[in-house]
């Protein structure tokens, strides 16, 4: 499990660089202010969870329930939360009606919280 973590981690930092680096250059042109930042929110957030799961998977075996919890809490949270808030941004220029993202994006802050808290637990 400690390679899925670790691959996890390499994946979602390798995503949050690259889509940190269009909004600054190329989504600049295309999305209005508030969407833009919204969407830097999402690459905020994905970097923290690559960056917490990259110490998770070289700090721990998974042998404990809640250091599974912990992974994908974070993981799939990250990629709820940041995905819609991708979604959303885009959903004008796409000209779709993305508006069911709306409540993904709590839901996915949720999943994170509890991937902390298992972190957390697993602790103790």
């Amino acid at each position: 499990m400690q390679t899925i973590v670790l691959t996890t981690a390499g994946i979602l930092g390798t995503l949050a660089i690259i889509l940190g680096a269009f909004g600054a250059h190329l989504f600049k042109k295309i999305l209005p202010e508030d969407k833009l930042q919204s969407f830097e929110v999402g690459v905020r957030y994905q970097m923290y969870a690559a960056l917490v799961l990259l110490i998770v998977g070289y700090n721990n075996d998974f042998t404990q329930t809640a250091q599974q919890w912990a992974f994908y809490g974070i993981a799939f949270g990250s990629l709820l939360f940041s995905g819609s808030i991708y979604g959303l941004s885009f959903a004008d220029y796409w000209k779709a009606n993305l508006r069911f993202l709306g409540p993904i994006t709590p839901l996915g802050g949720l999943l994170m919280i509890v991937g902390w808290i298992a972190l957390l637990v697993s602790f103790y």
